[in-house]
């Protein structure tokens, strides 16, 4: 599937011209944006829907592709036709009719809780790939609750492949994963870690040994391993890194 117009991609939530009043819902929110990626390395930009360009992108250099944040607002979605390899694009288009399809369903206010992640390739400056994280949610809707600008949060990946479509709702376990077989959403919860586990894993977070955790949990080091065991079946990882990106993005811990 060959895609080569900013037309054919990421567009199907166009909304066309936003009334005045909708306008009166911004106020000043691009400054609480501005402070928010000032205190985390992870990359934020906030795209608009009513004009389909970047109205913010932060200094972080995780999304820039060794841009500027400047030269990535001008590109605008053509950013993704630079600096995407083809395959993911594809991808990329997928995801944004089969997420657009599933917000569109949601009742009203509801909608402002839902966020989208998923994770797909980066061509850096010297040409290599870089799998990220992009995560997405609503940041203002117009009156017919329709998206109309989005937060957009980047970060490595913990995964090693392209896809992991996934949909949350804040204060619910419920998640929807994505199928690219059958283009289907399918519903799930989140695994649940036990008050011990997620103990063990913010210990791990704090950079602390097995044996410091041991010691702060008033356990023997092999039950720490055990715990660690029981933290990579539930979570379906396989390192420490993963677990904690996990629980991180899933809101688990």
């Amino acid at each position: 599937m060959k895609i080569n117009s900013a037309s054919t991609l990421l567009t199907k939530n166009h909304i066309g011209k936003v009334s005045e009043q909708e306008r009166l819902q911004q106020n000043d929110y691009l400054d609480a944006v501005k402070a928010f990626a000032r205190l985390t390395y992870e990359s934020i930009y906030i795209i608009d829907y009513e004009t389909m360009t970047f109205e913010y992108v932060s200094e972080n250099p995780i999304f820039l592709c060794g841009h500027s944040p400047e030269e990535v607002m001008k590109l605008g979605y053509d950013f993704y036709f630079k600096n995407v390899p083809e395959n993911d694009l594809a991808l990329l288009n997928i995801i944004n009719e089969a997420g657009f399809d599933f917000f569109k369903d949601l009742p009203g206010e509801e909608k402002i809780l839902y966020s989208i992640t998923y994770d797909f390739h980066l061509l850096n400056a010297d040409g290599k790939k870089t799998l990220i994280n992009h995560k997405l949610t609503p940041l203002l809707l117009t009156k017919d609750k329709r998206m109309w600008k989005a937060m957009c949060i980047v970060s490595i990946s913990h995964h090693k492949s392209a896809g992991n479509i996934c949909i949350f709702k804040q204060g619910s376990d419920e998640i929807w994963e994505f199928d690219l077989k059958d283009k289907g959403w399918h519903k799930s919860e989140k695994p649940k870690l036990t008050k011990r586990e997620i103990e063990v894993l913010h210990l791990y977070a704090q950079g602390l040994s097995i044996s410091e955790i041991a010691d702060k949990v008033s356990v023997a080091p092999d039950t720490v391993k055990y715990y660690r065991r029981q933290i990579f079946e539930r979570l379906n990882v396989r390192t420490i890194a993963e677990a904690l990106a996990y629980a991180v993005n899933s809101k688990i811990m």
